[in-house]
């Protein structure tokens, strides 16, 4: 089994770089530049479209010789404001020279050539938030299914406050038998504030073949190829995590374990 939880190369440059073929799946690749200011970095996205996502700090980016400028405004990802995006489609390239210290994930998928490349935040994405009780989180859609942006990709932020959990009830979007479930691969790219702080996150299916329970840390990512995947805060800190997801479908359906669905039905009603 491909090792679910993988741990930052360093701290300057391309410290992640999972591929479908490193992950052993088929659609999801995630890549996360730490960058000093004055450092430049460049790729070529071939069949797969990507979105750029400047989690802190500031860059200039271009893409297919358009230059969108100085792009970012949040200096430490747990200001929780919108983030400055970029879609960039497949079949093109982009380069970016940080003006500031930053953190820049590439988020990818297959493309199709259906879109342009356009910026997507932080205009159209506004912190929401979801849950109750201890369950509450607080979410910055970048491109779920409501906005019609990509091929592929489907990517969010959550903030987890202290002690809360977050993907719970624990649910899964292994099947491709829409519209009852998707098939979703899924990466979370974790932060916690302090960032000497962990956070904890089971990865479970239904009959047991697969159960791994992880202590995420400071810039860990982990995958998701199957099953449930819960993941909750200590006392103390609090966690962020950015997800990508993707599958042959753009949508997003999933199915509640069974055992905790009661949870999902009960706050519904009340």
């Amino acid at each position: 089994m491909t090792e679910l939880l993988v741990k930052p190369a360093g701290t300057r440059g391309k410290v992640h770089d999972v591929t479908p073929e490193s992950a052993g799946w088929g659609y999801v690749g995630f890549g996360l530049y730490r960058l000093e200011a004055g450092d430049k970095v460049a790729e070529v996205t071939g069949e797969r479209e990507v979105i750029l996502v400047l989690v802190e700090g500031k860059a200039r980016i271009t893409t297919a010789g358009q230059d969108f400028g100085e792009m970012g405004d949040r200096m430490n990802v747990f200001e929780k404001t919108p983030p400055h995006c970029l879609y960039v489609p497949n079949g093109s390239d982009w380069a970016a020279e940080a003006t500031t210290a930053c953190t820049l994930a590439v988020c990818s998928a297959p493309g199709k050539g259906n879109y342009a490349a356009q910026q997507l935040g932080p205009e159209g994405i506004e912190l929401t938030p979801r849950g109750k009780g201890s369950n509450t989180r607080y979410v910055n859609n970048i491109a779920m299914e409501a906005r019609d942006v990509a091929d592929s990709l489907l990517v969010t932020e959550v903030f987890t406050p202290q002690g809360n959990w977050s993907s719970y009830p624990s649910h899964r979007h292994d099947e491709d038998d829409y519209p009852n479930m998707t098939y979703l691969e899924e990466t979370y790219y974790m932060r916690l504030n302090p960032e000497q702080g962990f956070g904890i996150q089971r990865v479970y299916t239904e009959d047991g073949s697969l159960d791994v329970t992880m202590a995420v840390k400071n810039h860990d990512v982990t995958l998701v190829p199957k099953g449930h995947h819960p993941c909750g805060t200590p006392y103390g800190y609090e966690m962020y995590y950015l997800n990508v997801m993707a599958g042959p479908i753009r949508k997003w359906r999933f199915n509640n374990d069974p055992d905790h669905d009661w949870i999902y039905q009960r706050d519904l009603q009340g």
